[in-house]
């Protein structure tokens, strides 16, 4: 069995945990938790015909004040990049994550999670928004948490990555 680290990088709520609650145990609460340090998650995939066990590290949301410490990116094989799609500001903050993620750890696959379609009657972030994300090579994919859409391909597009880049 192969075994990868994933982290799970963005702003503070965003929906990361929530993200992970969905793809890990098919739950969706309304309540707001906040993530303090990292919370660590597992799930096993079968990718054609390869096993793979994702350890899933849900790093606390970021912001200008707050920095994740570079020790819990050690070892990761992949990254989401979160994204609310009803705060443009967090679209920034990915692209600045994005970098520091690149400095500390090196080129790894990466993927952006456009969190909350589900509330696209409040989406600020549209098409052209996301040239910067395709600039830097990271695919994207609409996401909601409660409603299921996208958070299994989010993980399976990014598994998919990590095992061709071994």
């Amino acid at each position: 069995m192969i075994q990868k680290k994933v982290c799970l990088r963005g702003a503070f709520a965003t929906g990361k945990t929530s993200l992970v609650a969905r793809f890990v145990r098919s739950v969706f609460s309304e309540k707001y938790l906040t993530t303090v340090g990292v919370m660590i998650e597992r799930k096993t995939l079968t990718l054609d015909r390869t096993d793979l066990n994702l350890i899933i590290w849900d790093l606390h949301g970021e912001d200008e004040f707050q920095k994740v410490r570079a020790s819990y990116l050690r070892g990761t094989a992949g990254i989401i990049f979160v994204v609310d799609g009803t705060r443009r500001e967090t679209l920034a903050r990915a692209e600045q994550l994005y970098e520091e993620a690149r400095l500390a750890i090196g080129p790894v696959p990466c993927i952006v999670a456009l969190s909350k379609c589900d509330l696209a009657d409040q989406w600020e972030i549209d098409e052209a928004s996301l040239a910067g994300l395709r600039a830097l090579g990271c695919p994207w994919v609409r996401t909601s948490a409660k409603t299921g859409e996208g958070v299994e391909d989010t993980f399976v597009t990014l598994a998919r990555e990590m095992i061709g880049h071994d």
